[in-house]
């Protein structure tokens, strides 16, 4: 029961690393709330988990929208300890130059502008309690980028430099901000990833992790659970790999 009496929003939650995140503080005793834009989905894995996981609707890149999602979190929880920018897309592998503007603009609002909302809406909230943990969900991409996912690589760089900027500024208000970054897993995107999802593909990616395997939510969640309680109440600005040594 380490999250025992913390509330917490998790943006993407409804899958992937989200989920296991979700599912994972509500073990611990945390009340959450599953953020995605996936509603169905939300909804679906609010009505498994009982009493103490809500499902609100919510497009993270839209600042009317994380504004709905504050006010509707702050109808059934008096505050928020924890917010966890999950959320993430990634385009296809392309060479840098063939990579649409479309898909760069969409990359980088919902793994970017998001977490400046998320900042912008709940911090002034985590200021006025003199308390708060913010975890970014990043990337082994933004510490050791590959060919052909640049403007992804780019984004998740972008956010572990915005986590340690977020710790600097925001620490003597008693807020820490950490960031994970996961290898590659087995969520939704792998495939966009990799460029497909056969056993050959597959192979040839997990050959470049030492431990041999993906990452899992599992994974991803203990890290998560471990940043935001109060055993790791003297770190911030913390870029933790779960990675399997895929950076070293």
């Amino acid at each position: 029961m380490r999250l025992e009496g913390k509330t917490a929003i998790v943006t993407g939650g409804a899958s992937g690393f989200g989920e296991g995140i979700v599912r994972k503080f509500l073990h611990e005793g945390a009340r959450v709330v599953i953020a995605d834009i996936n509603r169905d989905a939300a909804h679906a894995l609010a009505d498994e988990l009982g009493a103490d996981a809500i499902a609100i609707s919510a497009d993270v890149t839209d600042g009317r929208s994380v504004e709905q999602l504050r006010t509707a979190t702050k109808e059934s929880f008096d505050h928020i300890d924890i917010v966890v920018n999950n959320a993430g897309v990634t385009h296809l592998p392309a060479a840098l130059d063939e990579v649409t503007e479309e898909d760069f603009d969409r990359v980088f609002q919902v793994n970017c502008k998001s977490v400046y909302l998320m900042a912008k809406t709940f911090i002034p909230d985590m200021k006025a309690r003199n308390a708060g943990v913010i975890l970014n969900i990043a990337s082994t991409a933004g510490v050791s980028p590959r060919p052909h996912l640049n403007w992804y690589n780019s984004s998740k760089g972008w956010m572990i430099t915005a986590t340690k900027t977020m710790a600097v500024e925001l620490a003597p208000f008693g807020i820490r901000v950490n960031a994970v970054n996961p290898v590659a897993g087995e969520t939704p995107l792998l495939s966009s990833f990799m460029g497909g999802d056969t056993p050959e593909l597959r192979q040839k990616f997990i050959s470049t992790i030492p431990l041999g395997r993906f990452s899992t939510p599992e994974d991803i969640a203990n890290a998560s659970c471990y940043l935001c309680s109060d055993e790791a109440s003297m770190v911030t600005g913390v870029c933790m790999e779960v990675d399997g040594g895929r950076v070293i």
